[in-house]
């Protein structure tokens, strides 16, 4: 070995310059697997133990059953995740698998309907709203097709079409399945959609020229689309028309393509098509989109497409191109240190990822973290990396809920979601990863009932420890923060102490949902929670609905409520 080593001493002291290139690429890999280690943090859990007697807050009731167990207290410290107290602090958790590929469906996802009667009570996902005539020359729903001659069901034709952003899901043959924004036919008689699902022998899928349609419930709460561009809606002309949409071509030959391809290639976000009239422009302050119209004011036949519509000279159709709107995209780090820490406090699995998505849009401002997640920061969340003391962030995201982590910072946005979505939107994130999904294998499982009874507690100390300890707190409900956006986010900005531009607001209503949604429709065919665990998590929610009202607050949405 002596002899080995000096032979490599007197190598490197002849070629010195191979020696720093092989010290040089030591060091660039070192660094390469330093930022691609991405690693998620688990919050701390630290329930606060307290009896009847201890320390409440006024007006606040005891929780009682819902105090965290110790075991549940240690396990969620393992080096699974943890809190951040510096840079250089590591996790062992690994990065989230990729999903599967489109199309690759096993048997796990063959799951559906016993009985016609069954689908109709699916709201949640889809609506079955009868059999329709087809017609190889004209089809009934013209979005994308495909076809499965073995492996067929009604949920993975609705999955595939309501990841294209389509309203409508129809199936023929037993093993076609074709996707739309619209129905153009007429209904046929149910009998007719007779034909046995290939992947499933107890549900139908249509028939010989006719299809078994549904209707994409969920996909009205994801964006509408028309190939690349994204439905908006139909609207009232603006008053300052040439101002609000400042370039116009007229096409007596329209359709939506024309326009949409007119306006992507003058680099707007915004298409309008109102008769044979072609506008394109940005959303303002003289156009917010604000004030939807009902459609059928804008239902006038295109020149050049007679089944798509092409509005008025009052009314018009938008659609948002795939031109990025880059008045919200600039983002930095805070050019002096803040004075006060502001938290962006959520369980897990209420939008906290989504919401920093929206607030650094909103204020040009990087958002940190109470932990540290590479793969968060490999997709541009750059304050990730940060100290969360450091300062240079707008807010911090935590999920931690004990007096001491809480009563450290100034004032607070506290996120709450529904605590079913929630439960399972964190169940995903924790098997599946930020926008992936935990396998079937998992929530049949022993580990979505233990997961229930673990973290359904916690959902609700959370939200009553930051009401307790908090000493500025912004309540935020993520159902608002959809159904509302703008408002909802001038709100949360206020808090953070930033002046509000309305055109950048407007911008980041555009630019919601960023690469941190799942899709449209949930990724199981069955309610994975049972009567004990409903009849536990409502008596969570009416404590939590009590606690807000009696800090004078709104209580829950009543769709917190299963109905």
């Amino acid at each position: 070995m002596a002899k080995l080593l000096v032979k490599l001493q007197r190598y490197f002291r002849r070629k010195p310059v191979r020696f720093f290139t092989l010290l040089a690429l030591y060091l660039a890999a070192g660094s390469l697997v330093f930022l691609h280690s991405g690693f998620a943090g688990e919050p701390t859990v630290t329930g606060t133990q307290r009896g009847p007697g201890a320390g409440e807050g006024p007006g606040l009731p005891y929780l009682g059953v819902m105090q965290l167990s110790r075991g549940f207290k240690a396990a969620a410290t393992m080096p699974d995740g943890g809190r951040r107290h510096g840079p250089w602090f590591k996790s062992t958790s690994k990065e989230p698998a990729e999903r599967a590929k489109a199309g690759d469906y096993g048997s796990t996802r063959s799951r559906a309907l016993r009985a016609r009667s069954g689908r109709e009570k699916e709201e949640d996902r889809a609506r079955y709203i009868g059999c329709y005539v087809d017609n190889t020359r004209r089809r009934t729903l013209r979005g994308v097709s495909f076809f499965d001659y073995k492996k067929m069901t009604v949920f993975r034709c609705q999955d595939n079409c309501a990841e294209r952003g389509y309203l409508y899901a129809g199936l023929e043959f037993g093993a076609e399945c074709y996707c739309g924004h619209k129905i153009q036919a007429s209904n046929a008689s149910e009998s007719e959609c007779n034909m046995a699902c290939k992947g499933e022998r107890s549900n139908t899928c249509g028939g010989v020229n006719r299809l078994s349609i549904y209707r994409l419930e969920l996909a009205q709460e994801s964006a509408r689309r028309y190939g690349s561009a994204i439905f908006r809606g139909c609207f009232r002309r603006p008053d300052n028309v040439s101002i609000a949409l400042p370039v116009s071509q007229l096409m007596l030959n329209m359709s939506v393509d024309k326009c949409v391809d007119f306006c992507t290639e003058k680099e707007y976000p915004l298409s309008a098509l109102a008769g044979t009239t072609c506008r394109c422009g940005f959303p303002t302050t003289l156009f917010t989109l604000h004030e939807r119209e009902d459609e059928q004011l804008c239902a006038q036949k295109c020149a050049g497409e007679e089944f798509e519509s092409c509005g008025t000279a009052e009314y018009l159709l938008v659609y948002q191109t795939q031109v990025q709107d880059n008045r919200c995209m600039d983002r930095r780090f805070l050019p002096t240190r803040a004075k006060q820490l502001v938290a962006l406090a959520s369980f897990p699995g209420a939008g906290n990822t989504w919401a920093r998505h929206l607030i650094e849009l909103a204020t040009g401002f990087y958002t940190g973290s109470y932990y540290f997640d590479g793969s968060l920061y490999n997709k541009g969340f750059k304050g990730e990396r940060d100290h969360w003391r450091s300062g240079r962030t707008i807010c911090i995201k935590t999920h931690e809920s004990g007096q001491k982590e809480i009563e450290s910072f100034d004032s607070a946005i506290l996120l709450i979601r529904n605590p079913y979505k929630a439960l399972m939107a964190e169940f995903n994130r924790k098997y599946g990863g930020h926008i992936g999904f935990a396998a079937h294998a998992h929530w049949k499982g022993k580990e979505w009932p233990e997961f229930v009874a673990n973290y359904a507690p916690w959902w609700a100390t959370h939200t009553l420890d930051w009401l307790r300890y908090g000493k500025k707190v912004l309540v935020v409900h993520f159902e608002d923060l959809k159904r509302d956006l703008f408002v909802q986010l001038q709100r949360m900005v206020g808090l953070l102490g930033i002046a509000a531009c309305e055109d950048r607001l407007l911008c980041v209503e555009g630019q919601k949902d960023g690469n941190f949604k799942r899709s449209g429709l949930r990724k199981l065919e069955y309610d994975p929670y049972t009567p004990e665990m409903r009849k536990m998590i409502s008596g969570y929610i009416k404590t939590v609905d009590t606690a807000l009202k009696l800090r004078n607050l709104s209580g829950v949405p009543d769709d917190y409520y299963p109905r």
